[in-house]
């Protein structure tokens, strides 16, 4: 498995909801549920118009596949190398 770095354009996104929020980690919760595969979504980071999202996953097709079915739009995908940190 490996850990990839998305990114999606969503201008407003710091302005969504509670409510908007919620549906979309439903929608991205069902999406997994229906590629039956291993897939782990990490956790995402809500920046002004972007979202940044740490997934794991066998391959980019899995993590496009995850974004047709929640209907979640991809910019950029970028597989992570190397992490550092101030234990490092």
């Amino acid at each position: 498995m490996k850990k990839f770095v998305i990114e999606r354009n969503l201008p407003g996104a710091e302005n969504l909801s509670q409510e908007e929020l919620q549906a979309m980690v439903k929608n991205s919760c069902d999406a997994i549920t229906q590629l039956k595969k291993p897939y782990h979504w990490v956790q995402s980071y809500i920046c002004r118009d972007k979202i940044y999202c740490i997934h794991i996953a066998e391959n980019e097709e899995l993590l496009r596949e995850h974004a047709r079915l929640s209907k979640f739009p991809i910019h950029t995908i970028s597989e992570v190398k190397t992490i550092i940190d101030p234990s490092f």
